[in-house]
């Protein structure tokens, strides 16, 4: 069985990070993901994904409604991820008829997201965005695989090969929900060889890169809510071994609630490259915490010690028996933490091919720590959004 390695869906708009900062500051198959709870609880679920084969793929239910309307879709197996920003629905999914965002010249607005070994091309539309109790009115979203674009363009796809459809997402979306309110921030709002290519105008002839305004970059629909818009509580349950699914909650808000609180939670605020450190083996790496990658993404096998896997689990690490490691998370703020985990045989958890949660999964990664799903499973994860209050302070920050 072939399972998704999610690892390729997190964003990586790294040559904007540093602008970002300055700018705050500092489907198909049959889905188990639940429906919404109501009030500030949106229901999560870790499962197969809508192809059955998505390995510690954490999803949800996205409402989106044509803007000031009660036009609406409920679309399922939405994938949640704390380490990119914005809604981005695949066209294959998506029936609602949703306005096209257009530039000062009239022509079509389309982005080219840029992930780790990986792009998605598509028009920016505007939609209103549900979830739970919470709305966003008329925010842009990214629409992927959409006919009418259908043509990638070569400086967008030099970026990693462009994931379209269904079958290379391994979900019907991704719900982006990381601690940046703007997916580009200034980076994308300028002009000239500073430009990430991330947005494009689309006039008859061919796409041309375009300086993109923070406000009409596709957002996080957690900041445009009109309450609980601080930062999110992702909750999973403990899990001890491989399983078929774990039920958890997404809970919106910071200290905005009874059920939101930071409690004894520990604040790890990032660095100006949106990073906190992970010492590992007395050596420290970038580090970052990620729902929307799949395992525990780390160094390559000759730096952490584990062997890879053969062909069958590419990009995974197949230890002889599992390895207890533990490694010691840092903020720039000095808080300190130390995290023990095991990284067992990918080629064995796979083995069984009815599971889908893999508290154990590990893979390589060079030069940093992604400390993906597997991280999220008996903890209470909070990530705090750029600019916004919180009871101990303004974010960015994640929390646990």
């Amino acid at each position: 069985m072939h399972f998704a390695s999610s690892r390729e869906l997190r964003i990586m708009l790294a040559l904007a990070y540093a602008a970002l900062w300055s700018s705050c500051g500092g489907s198909s198959h049959s889905s188990t993901s639940s429906s919404s709870s109501g009030g500030n609880i949106q229901a999560v679920s870790v499962n197969g994904g809508p192809n059955g084969n998505y390995a510690n793929g954490v999803f949800t239910n996205v409402t989106i409604c044509a803007p000031g309307s009660s036009t609406c879709q409920t679309i399922n197996n939405v994938l949640v991820d704390t380490g990119s920003f914005g809604l981005r629905v695949l066209a294959s999914a998506l029936t609602v008829s949703l306005p096209q965002q257009n530039d000062a010249t009239g022509s079509p607005v389309a982005e080219c997201a840029q992930f780790v070994l990986s792009t998605i091309w598509g028009p920016v539309k505007t939609a209103d965005v549900k979830l739970a109790g919470e709305a966003a009115s008329s925010i842009p979203i990214q629409v992927i695989g959409d006919s009418a674009f259908s043509i990638v363009p070569a400086s967008c796809s030099s970026h990693g090969k462009p994931q379209q459809t269904l079958g290379a997402l391994g979900a019907n979306g991704i719900l982006g929900i990381g601690f940046f309110i703007q997916d580009c921030g200034n980076a994308c709002a300028v002009s000239g060889a500073g430009n990430p290519g991330v947005y494009y105008a689309c006039p008859t002839s061919a796409c041309q890169i375009i300086a993109q305004p923070g406000a009409k970059q596709v957002q996080n629909p957690v900041a445009a809510f009109s309450t609980d818009n601080n930062g999110t509580l992702l909750q999973l349950p403990s899990v001890s071994g491989s399983t078929s699914s774990a039920n958890g909650s997404l809970i919106f808000g910071i200290g905005t609630q009874s059920n939101n609180g930071l409690g004894s939670a520990e604040v790890f605020r990032p660095d100006r490259s949106g990073n906190l450190t992970t010492t590992f083996h007395s050596a420290s790496y970038p580090g970052f915490l990620d729902s929307g990658s799949n395992a525990y993404f780390f160094l390559t096998s000759s730096a952490s010690g584990i062997p890879p896997c053969s062909s069958s689990e590419h990009g995974f690490y197949c230890p002889s028996s599992p390895d207890s490691l533990s490694a010691l998370n840092r903020g720039s703020n000095g808080t300190s933490n130390t995290v023990n985990f095991t990284i067992d045989s990918a080629a064995t958890l796979f083995a069984n091919g009815g599971d889908s949660v893999f508290p154990n999964l590990g893979g390589p990664s060079a030069g940093n720590f992604d400390w993906g799903l597997p991280f999220f499973f008996g903890r209470n994860v909070f990530t705090a959004i750029e600019t916004r209050n919180t009871p101990i302070g303004t974010g960015p920050f994640w929390a646990y």
